[in-house]
């Protein structure tokens, strides 16, 4: 299967290439590197961005993990959404079409969510899918309600004014049109830390700027009134969270909010002058966090099937 390379970073070709079939019919692309029987990470990016958005982590922890990562739908080469439209639910069920597609019966994994791929994770909190295979949760740069109101993207106090600004802000129809120097200091000044390198600033800005002007508007009203307070207190698995303290779209007291509800939290790692496109804008240490919870909480294969027969024999 051929993916244009608008809005990608080069990186080697995935092993498997599929077509994950969701609830109600969206087909969702989804990519799987690494080798088969590796411990399994699955990468769920964010609103406008796509499979790319994982370049870094996927190059690095492809060599010794199986890495699934998918295009929610509308995004990336995933087709606009089927009759289920756009809803947290169709999250949900899109995570688990992925999971079914992918992961043997039972298998476990180590599930990692960008901002409204982790939103994906909190709205599948309930599901029988995650349940069955999510061994620890990673979230990252994302909330689960009071998006507008918190959002610092428009530079104006606190208030009905700015909430009723970023309102429009999410659902803006306009299209984001080619990058260019000025849309770049935009991105930048919305998504990332002042510090950002250059050459981050841009990948971050052709992923997004590739992001379908449809799926862009209907994801955003999604986010607009997104309240998945309820869905946080049922992720009942292992759960990291990672902020950046300069995140203007989800500011720290989202992490806090979330960290704290979790019912089975390992900590929050706050990253100091990092803005919201943390595995973009610091590589290693999303890396370096997937590792440790792989580690942690995802049993070698094949160990506990060795440890239930050597039961049955004593």
């Amino acid at each position: 299967m051929s993916r244009p390379l608008s809005g990608r970073n080069p990186r080697p070709l995935p092993v498997r290439e599929l077509m994950a079939v969701s609830a109600d019919g969206s087909r969702l692309h989804v990519e799987v590197h690494g080798q088969d029987g590796a411990p399994a990470v699955v990468l769920s990016h964010g609103w406008t961005c796509n499979t790319g958005f994982w370049d870094a982590q996927i190059r690095d922890l492809a060599v010794d993990h199986r890495v699934i990562a998918y295009d929610q739908r509308g995004h990336g080469t995933s087709p606009a959404a089927g009759p289920g439209g756009y809803t947290t639910d169709a999250l949900a069920d899109d995570l688990e079409a992925v999971l079914a597609a992918t992961l043997e019966p039972g298998e476990k994994a180590v599930l990692v969510g960008h901002s409204m791929g982790g939103m994906t994770m909190m709205a599948a909190s309930r599901r029988a899918g995650l349940r069955e295979h999510a061994a620890a949760v990673l979230l990252c740069s994302t909330g689960s309600s009071r998006l507008i109101s918190e959002s610092r993207v428009v530079p104006l106090r606190a208030g009905a004014v700015r909430t009723r600004l970023t309102r429009v802000v999410l659902g803006a129809r306009a299209p984001l049109g080619p990058v260019t120097p000025l849309s770049r200091r935009i991105l930048k000044y919305a998504t990332m830390g002042a510090g950002s390198a250059p050459d981050r600033v841009d990948t971050c800005a052709r992923i997004v700027h590739a992001c379908p002007r449809g799926p862009r508007v209907a994801w955003g009203h999604v986010l607009a009134d997104l309240d998945l307070d309820e869905a946080v207190r049922e992720l009942r698995v292992p759960t990291a969270v990672i902020a950046g303290t300069e995140d203007r779209l989800t500011p720290p007291v989202h992490a806090r909010a979330v960290a704290a509800a979790l019912p089975d939290c390992l900590g929050l790692t706050e990253l100091a002058g990092l803005g919201h496109m943390t595995p973009v804008e610091a590589p290693e240490a999303v890396t370096a966090k997937i590792r440790e919870l792989v580690t942690a909480c995802l049993p070698v294969r094949g160990t506990a099937e060795a440890e239930g027969n050597e039961e049955e024999v004593a």
